[in-house]
């Protein structure tokens, strides 16, 4: 096992290397300069070299990519050009909200849906799959947009339930954030649950399956014990590798909600054109992308025995 995640991690230090490649080069030759960005056409010439040289902008180009991979092994990326607040607490501020905001309806949200699909499994071609199908597909071609608009409209302005938008840091953020964790989990309920499902019903046509209705074992201890725990991998998948995005937050609700999140950073630095926090958060995903991707595995093997990592 400790050989496998090594000889892993070993393997995650080329792939990043190609996402550096791939952002300085895009972000540095790509778009407009960030100098004439923040001081504008009319500065003297004299202040724009002084900007230059303050972000290390006169360098020549491979010095500013040593410089960037220093900062992606330490962690520090600098200072943001438009506020001029250092990115590392930026991020970690940042980060804090945006798990607030979307950490807690994400695993609330598997736990529900989890337990309702293996229930529409379990009565599956019964009046209960079919109506659940008929709702879930037709709440997933609804728009996040409307969910948001007409959840503030009616449980947050009419019924006054909570509150619109806003936010107040440690647990005076709870109010705040009940009605966008109730929008995440309606929102996710519906394509969770047909996936779930699928999985599960994938597993009923095995033969494992057949040898054990041949047993005599009853369905409900099939599917509760035997289908439940080999359709855990692909639930696995499906979940791990989603979880380095809930640092992204959720554009739309930290937005509407006003909620200061990573999804509200980026949006910012995108319309200012900060390309320090833009190359920061890429790496950042990256990395943990690849880290999950490793965490994935390892459970693989702890839920189905017969994973070998060699």
């Amino acid at each position: 096992m400790l050989t496998y995640i090594i000889r892993r991690l070993l393997q995650m230090i080329p792939i990043l290397l190609g996402v550096s490649v791939l952002v300085f080069v895009l972000f540095t030759t790509v778009g407009e300069d960030p100098v004439r960005v923040k001081l504008g056409n009319h500065a003297s010439e004299e202040a724009i070299q002084q900007l230059r040289a303050e972000w290390n902008l006169d360098k020549p180009l491979y010095v500013q990519y040593g410089i960037f991979l220093k900062q992606i092994v330490t962690f520090d990326f600098g200072r943001s050009f438009s506020t001029g607040d250092k990115l590392s607490s930026m991020f970690a501020d940042g980060a804090m909200v945006s798990l607030s905001l979307t950490a807690p309806p994400y695993f609330m949200g598997v736990l529900i849906n989890v337990s309702i699909a293996i229930l529409i499994a379990f009565y599956r071609g019964s009046w209960i799959d079919r109506y659940s199908t008929f709702l879930f597909v037709g709440a997933m071609s609804i728009s996040y947009l409307v969910y948001i608009l007409a959840f503030q409209y009616i449980l947050a302005y009419q019924w006054d339930l909570f509150p619109i938008n806003g936010y107040e840091p440690g647990f005076g953020a709870v109010p705040y954030l009940l009605l966008p964790w109730l929008v995440i989990m309606v929102v996710s309920a519906g394509p969770d649950i047909r996936m779930y499902r699928t999985f599960f019903l994938d597993e009923t046509k095995a033969d494992y399956v057949r040898t054990a209705f041949a047993k005599g074992c009853t369905p409900y201890r099939i599917l509760f014990k035997h289908v439940m725990k080999n359709a855990m991998i692909p639930i696995i998948t499906y979940t791990v590798i989603g979880i380095p995005f809930l640092l992204l937050g959720a554009f739309l609700m930290e937005r509407f909600f006003s909620i200061p999140g990573i999804g509200d950073i980026i949006i910012t630095a995108i319309n200012n054109g900060d390309f320090p926090v833009i190359k920061g958060l890429t790496v950042l995903i990256a990395i943990g992308y690849s880290l999950f991707n490793l965490v994935t595995d390892i459970l693989y093997a702890y839920v189905d025995p017969r994973v070998q990592l060699n």
